[in-house]
């Protein structure tokens, strides 16, 4: 005779269904006494300073007073497929205020939403015209020679490349959660984190060919299908326990809007990156080229902080560990924190311990 482990009386299945109706209930009043204007992201008081193309330059407002400042600024360099909102999601999750309260100078990169116009931005275009022109602006406006750059994933591997080819305008180096080799094995031997593996089969010429940028949209679906069912199905019939609280509501609210704001990909940019990056994985061998110039990461003898989280399923620690056998800073610090790709922003954890970190960090390394 067959058992089954797992046995549920039409009884009880009525019974939690009826709690579970009444929960919706009770949850969609409180989602109708809310706006859009009350899931607004990334909300922290700055002004924006500089412009080129899309791409806006906003310095975050100080809460100290200018003199008490710490002199060297901070530029975040984010990464482009996603909105640096994340960084500041809420007042009472948000990297970039704990910096600001810090009393750290922050520059913030918003890469804005590329047209049809910004399909050949390259490589080159990012790094060398973009950051450049961010690093430039800051150091000129402030009478700096050097400043220091965080760069969070891509952004990361981005401001890799820019301290290797500019090494004299960076005073410091952090990156966050930031893939260096595209091909490491996670840290159990298994394959890499699935986002390389998933790069790696990309026909992305035909891709761009076909659709000159490639769609937030369609990349931000790639990004879901990672984990269909957690990111798909059980993050919906979770809300359902919290939708009467209006406090865990607006937090979920807050991440579905970053989440879904997904900027479509300059087409060429796009090509080299996953071309260069994802399936050849030149950074890590010393290949890329931008400009005729070869990145080469022993370039990098300014001090580093690499961070990066432990349970991250797109960018697996050995990818970012990689780091230390080929950068060329004696002054080479890693620290890992106990969370995924997004909780190193949201947790706890997080926002407990990273912006001391780093403010501490960066103080040390005047």
């Amino acid at each position: 005779m067959k058992t089954f482990p797992i046995q549920i009386s039409p009884e009880d299945a009525t019974q939690e269904l009826a709690e579970m109706n009444q929960k919706v209930v009770r949850g969609l009043r409180t989602l109708s006494r809310l706006t859009h204007d009350d899931v607004q992201v990334g909300t922290a008081p700055k002004e924006a300073v500089y412009r080129d193309g899309k791409l806006i330059l906003y310095r975050h407002t100080p809460v100290l007073p200018e003199a008490d400042l710490f002199p060297i600024p901070v530029l975040i360099s984010y990464a482009l497929v996603n909105r640096p909102a994340v960084a500041d999601l809420q007042e009472n999750r948000s990297l970039i205020r704990n910096l600001v309260k810090l009393g750290l100078d922050v520059y913030l990169i918003d890469w804005g939403y590329p047209s049809r116009a910004d399909r050949w931005l390259s490589l080159d275009d990012y790094v060398n015209g973009f950051i450049d022109g961010c690093v430039e602006f800051i150091c000129e406006s402030r009478g700096l020679d050097q400043i220091n750059l965080l760069g969070i994933c891509q952004g990361g591997t981005m401001s890799l490349c820019y301290t290797s080819l500019h090494p004299e305008k960076i005073k410091n180096l952090i990156v966050m959660v930031t893939p260096v080799d595209f091909h490491a094995p996670a840290a159990d031997g298994t394959p890499p984190g699935l986002l390389n593996v998933w790069g790696r089969g990309m026909d992305v010429n035909l891709m761009v060919e076909a659709m000159g940028n490639v769609p937030g949209d369609l990349m931000n679906f790639g990004f879901l299908m990672l984990q269909p069912f957690g990111l798909n199905v059980q993050k919906y019939t979770d809300v359902v326990d919290i939708m009467e609280d209006e406090g865990k509501l607006l937090n979920f609210l807050r991440m579905e809007e970053w989440i879904f704001d997904s900027p479509d990909q300059a087409g060429v940019m796009f090509a080299q990156f996953v071309t260069e990056f994802f399936q050849k994985n030149k950074l890590i061998k010393g290949e890329v080229q931008i400009a005729n110039e070869t990145v080469n990461l022993a370039n990098i003898k300014q001090p580093v902080l690499n961070i990066f989280a432990e349970k991250d399923h797109l960018v697996p620690p050995p990818a970012s560990k990689a780091l230390a056998q080929i950068v060329g800073a004696e002054d080479y610090t890693e620290v890992a924190f106990p969370v995924g790709h997004i909780g190193m922003y949201v947790s706890g954890k997080a926002q407990k311990d990273l912006a001391p970190l780093i403010n501490d960090w960066v103080r040390a390394h005047a």
